[in-house]
C-alpha cells in the first residue's frame, strides 16, 4: 500500500511539474495582439496588417517550423521588428501561439528555455 502511495505522489509532482511549465500559447496571443498586429496578420479574426510581413500561420504552417527556434529567435528579432525586451517565457508563449495556428493546432507543451521563470519554478 505505501509503495502504490509514493508512486501516485511521485506521478502526480510529475504532472503538476510539465503543466507548470508549459508554454501558454493564450498569453502569446495576448502578446501577438500587443506587438505583432501592425506588420502581421496574426490571427484569423484579423483582415488586414500594413506590411507584407508573413501572416502567422504562414509562418506555422512553414514545413521547417520550429516552436523552440522561433522562441530563440523572437529574443533577438530582426531588425525590422521593434525592440520587444520580450523574456524567455514570453518569447516561448508567442511561439506557442503562432503553433496552435499551424498544422498541429494547439501545439504540445514545450519547454521552456534554461534561465526561463517556468524553468526555475519547477525545480522547486
Amino acid at each position: 500500500m505505501r509503495s502504490w502511495l509514493h508512486g501516485a505522489l511521485v506521478i502526480g509532482t510529475i504532472f503538476a511539474a510539465s503543466s507548470a511549465v508549459a508554454a501558454d500559447a493564450d498569453h502569446g496571443k495576448t502578446l501577438a495582439q500587443r506587438w505583432c498586429v501592425n506588420c502581421h496578420l496574426v490571427g484569423p479574426e484579423q483582415h488586414s496588417a500594413t506590411t507584407d510581413a508573413p501572416p502567422f500561420a504562414t509562418v506555422a504552417k512553414m514545413p521547417n517550423f520550429d516552436e523552440s527556434r522561433l522562441a530563440f529567435f523572437l529574443l533577438d528579432p530582426h531588425p525590422k521588428m521593434p525592440n520587444m525586451q520580450l523574456s524567455r517565457d514570453d518569447a516561448t508563449d508567442l511561439a506557442a501561439y503562432i503553433a496552435s495556428l499551424g498544422p498541429r493546432g494547439q501545439s504540445p507543451k514545450i519547454t521552456p528555455p534554461k534561465g526561463s521563470r517556468r524553468a526555475s519554478s519547477s525545480k522547486q
